[in-house]
């Protein structure tokens, strides 16, 4: 008997009753209204709404947006607060905010029910259109999911992104301290070799060393050349590392960038040029596991890197999380350049960010 297939089920949106009435209430004012943290969503609302301030404990300034900014313990009981965390730990936010004994909405949930024009977070204003086009190809992949844990993460991401209801991402917590490295990789203590594509800061490749203390040699890409530099000394003591300072693609160019940390990215309005080139071009030996997260340029890249996945099959693990329809586009370039890999999804934070796809031989 063939086992039972698995079906990707969009569930049935509930209406929030107690979020709308929140809404009416945050806007028409006569209470204390607060937007909990600093950043570009909590001004998006304070361009809307005319609030009291902003709570934040770790905003050295005080002021934002010309409104006073005060610390969670000077917060007024009777405060109606919107969450403004959206990234990485939009869960653990509310949770403080309901430890205070304030009342209080998340940024989805505002978003979705006030009735204004605020920043999107991400793609999620895309999504509901590319998966209700190709829903098919969401279907695609999700039976070619390698195990439960990868199909219920896929159910409750696309579940989330279409009805922007933080219910769906219980249970998820912020682990970054552990990503890319999974148990089905069983990657070995001696011979691998390591291609980090966006190191950012190096801290990707000193958790490969540390589960592969006997490596054959780490390939590190950066084109920020100040995180280059800091890369270049807290790599320094270990030896067979080939540092590469430009970013990737399917050919050689010079792109715009714009610096921003962690989120740096190519962009026609960054304030620098850098190079790019083929990773094909640039690595001549054999990769055993290539990581990649470079802000919406995956595609390409990994277009770039078609001999090497081809002939070397490496495990793979890429960032599947930057654009509206990286969850199949991804799979789909990948497995057209090989089609014998296993498929894996994991998730490592609350909200939006830090999706991996993994393809493992």
């Amino acid at each position: 008997m063939e086992p039972q297939r698995i079906s990707l089920i969009i569930e049935q949106e509930r209406v929030n009753h107690a979020a709308i009435a929140f809404c009416d209430k945050f806007i028409r004012g006569g209470v204390p209204r607060y937007v909990f943290g600093c950043n570009a969503w909590a001004s998006s609302i304070a361009g809307k709404v005319d609030i009291d301030g902003f709570i934040d404990d770790l905003f050295q300034e005080k002021l934002f947006c010309d409104k006073p900014v005060i610390r969670s313990n000077e917060a007024p009981i009777t405060a109606l607060v919107v969450s403004a965390i959206v990234g990485e730990r939009p869960l653990l936010a509310m949770r403080r905010i309901n430890e205070l004994g304030l009342s209080a909405l998340d940024y989805y949930a505002f978003q979705k029910y006030a009735g204004l024009v605020l920043d999107e977070v991400m793609f999620l204003g895309d999504f509901e259109r590319d998966f209700n086009v190709n829903r098919n190809r969401y279907e695609w992949i999700f039976d070619r999911l390698e195990d439960a844990e990868s199909r219920r993460i896929l159910h409750r991401l696309i579940n989330f992104r279409l009805s922007r209801d933080l219910h769906f991402m219980d249970g998820f917590v912020d682990a970054q301290d552990r990503q890319y490295f999974e148990p089905f990789l069983d990657l070995q203590e001696a011979g691998e070799s390591f291609a980090d594509v966006g190191c950012y800061d190096g801290f990707t490749s000193l958790e490969f060393i540390k589960r592969c203390p006997e490596y054959k040699s780490i390939h590190v890409f950066e084109p920020e050349l100040g995180n280059m530099n800091r890369v270049k000394v807290r790599l320094t003591e270990f030896p067979s590392i080939h540092f590469y300072p430009f970013g990737v693609s399917d050919k050689e160019q010079i792109l715009r960038f714009k610096s921003a940390g962690s989120a740096s990215v190519v962009s026609d309005h960054g304030e620098l040029s850098i190079k790019v080139k083929r990773i094909d071009d640039v690595i001549h030996d054999s990769v055993s596991f290539l990581k990649m997260d470079i802000e919406g340029g995956e595609i390409p890249a990994l277009r770039g890197a078609s001999r090497l996945i081809e002939k070397y099959q490496p495990r793979l693990a890429i960032s599947v999380y930057h654009k509206s329809d990286d969850l199949w586009q991804i799979p789909e370039l990948v497995l057209k350049i090989r089609d014998d890999y296993r498929v894996f999804l994991r998730h490592y934070t609350e909200g939006m960010t830090e999706t991996v796809m993994f393809f493992v031989p």
